[in-house]
């Protein structure tokens, strides 16, 4: 009753309306970012923390998520979830009024530095979950000491539930080592990564050799919250071109893909910036599509199909090619690219078979054409006004 009333005792009070325009022959559900003058805009006057956000013509109000990137004390974006139809619009009204109720999500992005496993990173959504290694897990491998793992390779966790596990399934392996290599109803962690690129690790190919970092060396965590999570990870200079590495990645709710916003320094130009995916044992199907910018690989772990794929802007790609090894966990799907200005954004994450969101190969192939449309044709966002 009480949130009727403030929605209609407010219903003078809209300050501006937002329209999300899909150009697409497809649904989107996706995160809508306002941000910079439409933001600034937006708040002119106002307090943010009285913005709310509804779907026009209903009582529908929608999550929220502020982001603080540079950590200053004053929002930098606003997030809201839109599902926007095939060849459609979406309207949303904005109003301030701290009566109103704020909207909760039961499900989350998530991400944090782990110091009860050595020091690993991991991050998760509703869909996905990954992990990589910081300096303590190079250490112990390179003085020969257990719980050591060295690689800057990017490692998935395989979940069938959208509901968060990260802080669970640490929580039990600290009880019983080993837990979260087993299946309990959740998913699980089967997935190797070894010297190999996982799925999304970076590197520089020259000479028919893929030159890459060790573990990170300093984390930053900058949002967690119901719409995306935030983070980044410096590693130490690494190859010949003493290549200081810098990488933003960033989750969205209800997305497969991780986001890299990689920013590189070096001593002298780098040749080409590459990105993979593990092949593994060389067992599964990897395609290929410069074109459009997808690459993927798919395969069976434990009888049950996994599909991994990167995508990103094709103008950026030199190549693309399948680096086989017989070298255990040293071959991986490369895709070598040509950053502008030291800078790359890729996209890399996974579909499993289990977790009910592909069925074979052919649903990942079009989950990876589908994020490549809408790379090529975000969603266009319109504020104006009230007079």
């Amino acid at each position: 009753m009480f949130l009727l009333f403030s929605i209609s005792a407010n219903a003078q009070n809209e300050s501006a309306k937002i329209s999300i325009k899909n150009n697409l022959d497809f649904t989107r559900k996706e995160v809508v970012s306002v941000s910079g003058k439409q933001l600034s805009n937006l708040l002119k006057g106002k307090k943010e923390k009285e913005l709310r956000i509804k779907k026009a013509g209903t009582s529908e109000f929608v999550v929220l998520q502020w982001i603080d990137y540079n950590q200053d004390g004053i929002a930098d974006e606003l997030l809201f979830q839109a599902e926007v139809l095939a060849k459609s619009k979406a309207n949303f009204e904005v109003f301030f009024d701290a009566n109103i109720p704020l909207v909760e999500s039961k499900i989350t992005t998530y991400s944090r530095f782990v110091p009860e496993r050595t020091d690993d990173y991991a991050w998760e959504n509703d869909k996905v979950a990954f992990r990589t290694y910081g300096p303590d897990a190079q250490k112990r491998v390179e003085e020969k000491r257990p719980e050591g793992t060295l690689t800057s390779g990017i490692d998935l966790w395989l979940k069938r539930t959208d509901k968060p596990i990260i802080n669970k399934w640490y929580a039990e392996n600290a009880k019983k080592s080993g837990y979260y290599h087993i299946d309990h109803g959740e998913g699980y962690d089967p997935y190797q990564v070894g010297p190999s690129r996982g799925t999304g690790g970076t590197g520089i190919w020259e000479d028919d050799k893929l030159l890459v970092s060790k573990n990170f060396v300093n984390y930053k965590t900058i949002a967690v919250g119901p719409l995306r999570t935030v983070f980044e990870l410096v590693y130490a200079p690494w190859s010949p071109y003493e290549v200081k590495e810098t990488k933003r990645i960033s989750l969205d709710l209800g997305s497969n893909f991780s986001k890299f916003e990689i920013s590189i320094d070096s001593q002298k130009p780098i040749p080409n910036y590459a990105t993979g995916i593990s092949l593994h044992d060389n067992k599964g199907e990897v395609k290929i599509n410069k074109k459009e910018g997808w690459f993927r690989h798919a395969e069976k772990i434990d009888g049950v199909l996994l599909g991994e794929g990167i995508v990103l802007n094709p103008k950026l790609v030199n190549d693309a090619f399948s680096n086989v090894s017989k070298e255990k966990d040293r071959s991986d799907l490369l895709v070598v690219t040509q950053p502008k200005e030291n800078k790359l954004t890729y996209y890399a994450g996974f579909a499993w078979q289990k977790s009910g969101q592909i069925s074979n190969e052919s649903d990942w192939d079009a989950l990876l054409q589908k994020k490549a449309k809408m790379l090529a044709n975000p969603l266009r966002v319109t504020i104006k006004g009230n007079k």
